[in-house]
């Protein structure tokens, strides 16, 4: 399972004895969103999880979904021109769909996020329209309740814990006030 670390127990006097626990991505669902035009959902077991397969199959629309389900506004980002670009545009087999969903499960057993809930569902929806919806555990909410859970988590707004392909140089390449910013996501000091 992919781990993300944090060190906060919420509404607890209890001591937390080991500063920095591991929460676990579960599960990613995706329905029309760019190549996925059917329901498909993804297990992530404790271990090790790896997703291969041959070019164009997807791989890195599976990080794209990660991305924006937790918020990503920025469409180059996620290789796209338009926000409508990440709903399935249809091929010559299979007609454009109206919306992209992608939910993404965490557990949250070690009381990382701040939270009561053990299991963390976000989601997002995108309309042909240009509407959108976000998600917390099927209740409506706003981007920035997504922004202000997975803060300090290393899946915020400038998530450390996602790096695709090619990133690495970026990285070391990155201005020093944009690499503070990642040590202090990193530390869990990026509300302070």
């Amino acid at each position: 399972a992919v781990k993300l670390y944090g060190s906060v127990r919420p509404n607890s006097s209890r001591p937390i004895s080991v500063p920095w626990r591991p929460m676990y991505l579960s599960e990613l669902t995706l329905l029309g969103f760019k190549s996925f035009v059917e329901k498909v959902s993804i297990q992530f077991r404790p271990g090790i999880t790896a997703i291969v397969g041959p070019n164009g199959c997807g791989k890195s629309n599976l990080a794209d979904a990660i991305r924006w389900v937790l918020g990503e506004q920025g469409v180059k980002l996620l290789r796209g021109d338009r926000m409508e670009d990440l709903i399935f545009a249809g091929n010559a087999l299979r007609k454009p769909v109206g919306m992209a969903e992608v939910t993404l499960t965490i557990q949250n057993d070690s009381w990382t996020l701040p939270t009561p809930h053990t299991e963390i569902t976000a989601g997002r929806r995108l309309y042909r329209s240009g509407e959108s919806e976000y998600l917390l555990n099927n209740t409506p909410c706003r981007l920035w309740d997504i922004t202000d859970l997975f803060l300090d988590t290393g899946l915020g707004a400038e998530p450390y814990a996602l790096i695709e392909q090619g990133k690495i140089q970026s990285l070391i390449a990155a201005r020093p006030a944009d690499r503070r910013a990642l040590l202090e996501e990193a530390a869990g000091i990026m509300k302070y």
